[in-house]
Formats: structure tokens, C-alpha cells, sequence
């Protein structure tokens, strides 16, 4: 197929290349990241040209502004779309925000499907993404195949634009929190004087283990932050969930207490390292270092 895919970051640039090796042709325009060097892709000079060149048009890019103006603004790629193309949006924005850009398309006879997805920079180099959809039946059926090119768990959350960008911020809710616990824990067994990795070594056995306590909890004490995934961008993302929970009438104390955190982590200069780094946070503290 002919693919637009615009967003070349950390996420994007593996999955664009998961998919030209699958071979499909790739046409993007440069966003905030240049083309990869092993990448092959024609650039062309805006989203609206890459929408006219394209059958499907995937984008990924960091925050609800971003998506707007690129599919939205003068010479986005709501402008190139025609009739019977798909529109997938594999960010991490509002939901709300979802729902009204994809009325626009709908508008215009364009399929859309809000596809973010989870499993980090690892994950999308190796295909193996969770994906979490939505969209009609039948605007998923058609995005599945790449799909199953870029993950492996792939879901259909709901039927309407926006379902999959709700699911999106319930699982960083529990990542965030699941960081907050594996911070909180580390910190009080170290300064205790146990050997933080005895006791994480420990924990992995029993009913505390967690993906987070393996791999984040490995981070903290090793004092590895460079970012799998960035601080600021989780930031963003209890941004998000907060402000849905407003609308809905939901209370998140424990969000909102782990976004405070990360806010002390950013305030700190610390946005741009890996969320593992929220553990500096509690350290700052507690006046005492795991690491």
C-alpha cells in the first residue's frame, strides 16, 4: 500500500520502517525529526501532499496541538483526504479531542481509527506493540494488517473515535502508579539499609512482581534514565487523564498525587529522562539515594 506516515520520532521512525520492510511504500514530511538514514520514504512538502499520495495516512506524534495542526490546520492532512481513504492517529492525546477530529473526516467519507499503542521504543522496533483501537468494525478491519505489522496484541476497544485513546490513559494510570509504588518501595527498603537489589530480586518472586518492578525497578537502581520513554510525556499523559476525570466527575487522587511528583522531577530539569526518574523525586525527599 501506499503509506503516509508522519511522526519519525522515538516510536515513529521503527514503525514507519517495520512497515516499508513489509513492503509498503512509505511518503511522510518532516515534523520535528529528520528521515532516518535507513529509512526510505519520499518527502514531500506538507501532511495535504502526503494525504493526496496516500491510501492510508498513519500519524504519531507527541501531544493533542500537535495532531490538530497537523491534520486540522491549512494544508493538513484533512485537506488531501478523498473519500474511501483511512485515517489512523497512533498518538497519545485527548479523547475528546479524537472524537471531534474524526467527526471532520467522517465528513469528508474518511475512515478513522485513534490507535495508541504501548510497549515503548523496544516495542516498536521489534513489532510487538499493544495497540488499542477505535473506530467502526469496518475501519479496523481495513487498519488490522498494518497493525499486525507494527504489534501484536491488538484491540478494539470501543466503536467510536476516541475509545482507544480512553483505554490509552487507564494504562498509564497504572504504569505511572505501578513507578510510584516500585519508587516508594526501593526508597524505604534502601534507606532501612537493605541492598535495594537483594530486595528487588527478592519481590520478583512473589506476588509484588510486575513488568515495572523488572525493568524500571532495575533502572532506578542502576541510575540508567536515559529515556525508553520520557518523563514529560507521561506527564502529559496524567495531564490528560486528570482533565477527562474533571469532565466525568471521577476522582484520581493517587494520579493526581504521582503527577506532582513528576512535576517535582521537571521542575528539577529531570523532563526528559526516562518516568523510571520519578524515583528522584521520593529520593529528593526522603534526603536518600537508592543507587
Amino acid at each position: 500500500m501506499r503509506i503516509g506516515f508522519i511522526g519519525l520520532g522515538v516510536m515513529g521512525a521503527p514503525m514507519a520502517r517495520n512497515l516499508h520492510n513489509a513492503g509498503h511504500d512509505i511518503f511522510t514530511t518532516l515534523h520535528r525529526s529528520p528521515l532516518p538514514a535507513d529509512l526510505k520514504a519520499d518527502v514531500l512538502d506538507s501532511p495535504a501532499d502526503v494525504a493526496r499520495a496516500s491510501e492510508v495516512v498513519i500519524t504519531i506524534l507527541p501531544d493533542t496541538p500537535d495532531v490538530e495542526r497537523v491534520l486540522m490546520a491549512e494544508g493538513g492532512v484533512l485537506e488531501g483526504m478523498e473519500s474511501g481513504k483511512l485515517m489512523i492517529d497512533m498518538s497519545s492525546i485527548s479523547p475528546i479531542e479524537t472524537a471531534e477530529m474524526a467527526k471532520s473526516f467522517a465528513d469528508k467519507g474518511v475512515d478513522y481509527v485513534d490507535a495508541p499503542v504501548s510497549g515503548g521504543e523496544i516495542g516498536a522496533k521489534n513489532a510487538a506493540l499493544t495497540i488499542m483501537c477505535g473506530g467502526s468494525k469496518a475501519a479496523f478491519a481495513r487498519a488490522l494488517p498494518l497493525f499486525e505489522v507494527m504489534g501484536k496484541n491488538i484491540t478494539l476497544v470501543g466503536e467510536t473515535p476516541g475509545a482507544g485513546q480512553t483505554c490509552k490513559i487507564a494504562n498509564q494510570i497504572i504504569v505511572a502508579l505501578n513507578i510510584e509504588a516500585v519508587s516508594e518501595a526501593l526508597v524505604f527498603a534502601s534507606k532501612a539499609g537493605c541492598d535495594p537489589a537483594k530486595v528487588r530480586q527478592a519481590l520478583m518472586g512473589g506476588f509484588a512482581s510486575s513488568k515495572i518492578l523488572e525493568i524500571h525497578g532495575e533502572r532506578m537502581i542502576e541510575r540508567t534514565f536515559a529515556p525508553g520513554f520520557r518523563l514529560k510525556l507521561h506527564q502529559k499523559d496524567l495531564n490528560l487523564a486528570l482533565q477527562s476525570a474533571r469532565v466525568l466527575n471521577v476522582a484520581l487522587p493517587n494520579t493526581a498525587n504521582t503527577q506532582e511528583l513528576m512535576n517535582a522531577c521537571a521542575a528539577q530539569g529531570e523532563e526528559d529522562a526516562d518516568h523510571s526518574g520519578l524515583v528522584r523525586a521520593l529520593e529528593r525527599l526522603a534526603n536518600h539515594e537508592i543507587g
